[in-house]
């Protein structure tokens, strides 16, 4: 998997002696960070900073100050120690980036996990996202720190289910006054680490998006609730969506959105195969299509059937004339390709209306989230 670029503990060697400016010997001067390492002055630069890797990619400088620490990414790469500059506080990691990537990273200590205080963008309270110079924008999206407190919509309904168990609290926000209802499956992560009230707002204040009413649907458990069956959506049907109508905002019903990432993507298909009645227009992003009802035992669940139970109901099902979804997969989901490649095939080929991107990411909801604005939009066209 991508990891560190040139040794950091080869690099730590060279240069000026401890406490030295980090001069043209230091490993930072190339990064363009000035000032003698451990010190505010020398803290005080935006990181992660990029320099161009000679093979299309680039090389990231991650600091970190305190405590030895690795930093991890949301599904990209394996971990990444971090190296102590002399005798300093100061730790650092040079890491190799492929060209167009959006990642969600952290870093871990021994005593906890935490946002990048150098990087003023984040996603909760212990992530940070960083993009290579390359990616793409994200309008729409704005930056929030880690300290930042996401605003939650006023409207909530207590969802107490019978057929999933249990009680959960729903958040419904209108979009430009209300519209047509979009279903966003992990709400809870489009409420408490990324700003999709504040995304959407903007998106429709620009004319990119129609008046919608976002529904934040939580999840207890996701690979039970997510995988191929009913339960769900019988709820869904049966019990929340008639909540929603009796909440007070305006929502029209008849044209719904459901909107899902990762095994959300897989539940959103499945309710636009079994449930055709309630869910004709989707979003769907990176869905894991590598699911199976035996997927969750197996060491390596994507080493299935290509396209998994999705692909195989796909072979059997009737014409798709009425379904109208919007695929995306990340550009460096090597091993997910495939699985999202033949479902998406197989979808178009039954007669659905299809729209498939790339988005510049791995398996994040960092790099899907432009494509939900998008994908929702397009979905309502």
């Amino acid at each position: 998997m991508p990891g560190p670029g040139p040794s950091p503990e080869r690099l730590g060697t060279t240069g000026a002696a401890s406490g030295s400016p980090a001069g043209p010997e230091s490993p930072f001067a190339l990064f363009g960070l000035s000032g003698v390492p451990g010190t505010d002055e020398f803290r005080s630069a935006a990181t992660p900073a990029y320099v161009p890797s000679g093979d299309g990619g680039w090389v990231a400088l991650f600091l970190w100050r305190g405590a030895p620490a690795v930093v991890e990414f949301e599904s990209w790469s394996d971990p990444v120690p971090l190296v102590r500059w002399r005798d300093t506080d100061c730790w650092y990691a040079e890491v190799r980036m492929p060209a167009r990537l959006r990642v969600t990273y952290r870093f871990r200590t021994a005593d906890g996990s935490y946002a990048d205080p150098y990087n003023p963008v984040g996603a909760g309270g212990e992530r940070s996202v960083t993009a290579t110079p390359d990616a793409p924008p994200q309008p729409h999206w704005p930056a929030v720190t880690a300290a930042d407190v996401l605003p939650l919509p006023r409207t909530r309904v207590r969802w107490a289910s019978e057929r999933l168990g249990g009680r959960r609290t729903v958040r419904i926000h209108p979009v430009g006054g209300g519209g047509p209802v979009v279903l966003l499956l992990d709400g809870d992560d489009w409420l408490h680490l990324h700003p999709a009230t504040t995304a959407f707002d903007a998106a429709c204040a620009a004319g990119d998006m129609p008046p919608v009413t976002l529904v934040f649907v939580p999840a207890k458990d996701r690979l039970a609730e997510f995988g191929c069956r009913p339960e769900l959506w019988e709820a869904i049907r049966d019990e929340l969506l008639p909540l929603v109508a009796d909440s007070g905002v305006p929502a029209d019903l008849d044209r719904l959105v459901v909107a899902g990432q990762s095994l959300g993507g897989l539940s959103a298909m499945y309710a636009a195969l079994e449930f055709p009645d309630l869910v004709s227009r989707v979003a769907c992003q990176s869905g894991s299509f590598w699911w199976t009802p035996e997927a969750a035992a197996p060491a390596d669940p994507l080493g299935g059937p290509v396209g998994g139970a999705v692909a195989a109901r796909l072979r059997e099902h009737p014409a798709l004339s009425g379904l109208r979804i919007a695929f995306a997969v990340g550009e460096h989901e090597t091993r997910m390709r495939p699985h999202c490649e033949l479902v998406e095939a197989l979808t178009e080929k039954a007669g659905a209306t299809v729209r498939t991107s790339r988005s510049a990411s791995d398996h994040d909801r960092a790099g899907w989230r432009q494509a939900l604005l998008r994908d929702v939009a397009w979905a309502l066209a």
